[in-house]
């Protein structure tokens, strides 16, 4: 959805809210795309300050399907967002020797992509690790078994690649 922010971003001192409700229905990292469960309408307020200058303000919340990092279930990521960014109208980024390209991504002209904006404040606040629990066992790396269900009984043993050379020795003395 865009926004129209011609008013905020040329009249001194202008400000305006609105509550927006999200269209996405998916996320997409770069590496992994979530099922969007939850969504909240996001909750943004635009502030002229300065020539070409608006602040915008905001918060929302939603629910993505993700998927556990160690044992692969699915798992409900709750994620809050909060907005506080700085924005330019194509004039003054223009002259703004300071501003990069990437930071405006999201800005069409005077309008603001609120998918667009919403998704990078969900990128910034992407957690490292997804884990179904703390304590998350993973699967077993020989037979796939998630061991957070059962033990498989495989034999997970990997010898230290540094002691090969001397295994090879007894190996080789080793009567029949």
């Amino acid at each position: 959805m865009l926004v129209n922010l011609s008013d905020v971003l040329t009249t001194e001192g202008k400000t305006e809210t609105a509550e927006i409700a999200l269209e996405m229905t998916e996320f997409s990292n770069g590496s992994d795309t979530c099922r969007v469960k939850e969504k909240s309408p996001v909750h943004l307020t635009f502030a002229n300050i300065g020539e070409g200058k608006a602040h915008i303000e905001g918060s929302g919340s939603l629910v993505l399907a993700a998927v556990c990092d160690r044992c692969l279930t699915e798992v409900d990521l709750p994620i809050t967002l909060s907005f506080d960014r700085v924005v330019l109208s194509p004039e003054a980024a223009a002259e703004d020797e300071d501003a990069e390209a990437d930071d405006q991504l999201f800005m069409d002209g005077y309008q603001l992509d609120v998918e667009a904006f919403v998704h990078d404040e969900i990128i910034v606040n992407w957690p490292v690790k997804i884990l179904c629990k703390e304590d998350c066992k993973g699967v077993c790396p020989v037979c796939g078994q998630n061991l957070n269900e059962r033990e498989c009984g495989c034999d997970t043993f990997v010898p230290d690649p540094r002691m090969a050379a001397i295994k090879d020795i007894f190996n080789a003395n080793k009567e029949v």
